[in-house]
């Protein structure tokens, strides 16, 4: 499984993926939600830091990255294709990517948000510790923390 940088010619793809999980995400519920994170998604794509993973040429796996902010912004993977290992190649990716002498963060469900249950045990088997309960597009999300200089196991 190839991880690589998501381009113009794969945004149609990528957006037919985000549809089918925008569920997962609190803030795209809206057409003008999904149009404002496709501009979004271009702007990444143009600044290398959306990453992809594909089968043949449909995006089956994604992640966008803030090397500014040392954080993991988004991360999605299509439900047919759900635990067999993409996320953690993506995220491993995106870890080789950032500043690993700083703090890395990324938000993700609560605890007690039955969504929460596959992305917490992946971001623990990374490293990432719990951290500040935070509200995100009026939803509770809980930030989880990898400390400078962690490496994964």
């Amino acid at each position: 499984m190839e991880v690589e940088y998501g381009t113009l010619r794969d945004i149609e793809s990528w957006m037919e993926l985000v549809k089918q999980v925008r569920g997962n995400f609190p803030g795209l519920e809206t057409q003008e939600a999904l149009e404002e994170h496709r501009k979004t998604v271009l702007r990444f794509m143009g600044e290398n830091r959306a990453l992809c993973v594909k089968d043949s040429d449909k995006v089956i796996g994604v992640l966008l990255l803030s090397k500014k902010h040392n954080m993991i912004c988004c991360l999605a993977v299509a439900p047919a294709h759900r635990r067999k290992g993409i996320a953690g190649a993506l995220l491993e990716k995106a870890l080789s990517e950032l500043d690993r002498s700083k703090e890395i963060t990324v938000t993700t469900f609560r605890a007690d948000d039955e969504k929460g249950t596959a992305p917490r045990a992946l971001y623990k088997r990374f490293d990432f510790t719990e951290g500040k309960l935070l509200d995100e597009f009026g939803y509770p999300v809980q930030e989880f923390v990898l400390r400078a200089g962690r490496n994964r196991p």
